[in-house]
């Protein structure tokens, strides 16, 4: 049985990728590969999943879309910039909040070395009764 937290996985495909093709390809090609590496070790992906917005009763189709979703578990943005931003980050806890999932990674590939561009963060994380900020 799979362990319930996802991201090392994720994260190794990532990292094998970079390895493999370094910085400078559209994030439409991480992608693609990403979802080629974690479906080769069997996981269910998902590409392009609609985000739904609910305001009120009203379902409103604004064109949301996060990159991956993972086992339906883990979200995954992929980028390819400079740096990340706070509005990056805002992008994916509202994609985590909107599906309830509870995990997410943002990747970006434009970096030299990947781990410098992988920030793991979690949607409502709970620990002793209280609510934490994301990590």
């Amino acid at each position: 049985m799979r362990s319930s937290d996802l991201t090392p996985e994720i994260i190794s495909a990532a990292i094998k990728i970079h390895r493999r093709l370094g910085p400078g390809l559209l994030e439409s090609a991480y992608e693609a590969c990403i979802a080629h590496e974690l479906q080769l070790a069997g996981m269910r992906v998902e590409r392009q999943k609609p985000v739904p917005l609910f305001y009120d009763t009203v379902k409103l189709e604004c064109g949301f879309r996060a990159d991956l979703v993972v086992e339906g578990r883990v979200v995954v943005e992929l980028k390819c910039k400079e740096a990340l931003h706070p509005v990056d980050e805002a992008q994916l806890l509202s994609h985590l909040r909107l599906l309830n999932i509870p995990v997410g990674l943002l990747i970006n590939f434009h970096v030299v070395l990947l781990k410098n561009g992988i920030r793991r963060m979690v949607n409502n994380y709970r620990e002793d009764g209280c609510v934490l900020k994301s990590s």
